[in-house]
Parts: structure tokens; C-alpha cells; sequence
């Protein structure tokens, strides 16, 4: 999904299914981000630890967290775990890579 360059709110979230009996989640975190990624207006990112998603409205990231949620639910899942951390920026916009690049241009060589 194109994502405008007017980025100004960046997430970082993971959902955990719990009470499964295995230590495998691979299956239940592909829904999670095919369903964030039907969402219209919002980018992911899988990383080896969680999914990076930004879009121009919060509630953009919101609608894609619920429906990370409802996709895991309709898989049989009673019960699971998210954390979501917010970068809502309004100052100016922002994407995951120029955040990134900002970062490694105080890195030392």
C-alpha cells in the first residue's frame, strides 16, 4: 500500500497469542499482518521483533491494531497480549526510514 510522505504517526507493535500449547506464533503473526496490511492508509514493517506501521492518522494505526486482533480471534485465539508503542509527531513528517537515517547520522563510523 502507497503511503503518502505526509507521515506524522509511526508504531511499533507485537501481538502475542496465548494458551496455544506451542512456542510457534509464525502462522497467527502472518494473519495479524495481512490484516493490518488490507487497512487502508497504513504501512508495515515486520521486524524480528514486531511490526513497525505508519500512516498519517493515529486512528489509521488504531484501525489496523484492532484489526491485527480480530484476525488472530477468527484463527481461535481466546486470549492474546499486544504492545503498541506511538510516535505521534506533529511537527513535521516523518517515515520509518528518515527516522532511521537520523539515527545512523550520530553513529560512529
Amino acid at each position: 500500500m502507497a503511503v503518502s510522505k505526509k507521515i506524522s504517526v509511526i508504531a511499533d507493535f507485537s501481538i502475542t497469542p496465548i494458551g496455544l500449547g506451542t512456542t510457534s506464533l509464525g502462522r497467527y503473526i502472518g494473519e495479524a499482518v495481512n490484516a493490518m496490511n488490507k487497512v487502508e492508509g497504513v504501512r508495515c514493517q515486520v521486524t524480528a521483533m514486531g511490526t513497525i506501521l505508519e500512516a498519517e492518522k493515529l486512528e489509521v494505526i488504531l484501525e489496523a491494531v484492532k484489526a491485527a486482533h480480530e484476525a488472530v480471534s477468527k484463527m481461535g485465539v481466546q486470549r492474546m497480549e499486544s504492545t503498541l508503542r506511538i510516535d505521534d509527531r506533529r511537527d513535521k513528517p516523518r517515515t520509518m526510514e528518515d527516522k532511521v537515517e537520523a539515527i545512523k547520522s550520530y553513529m560512529q563510523k
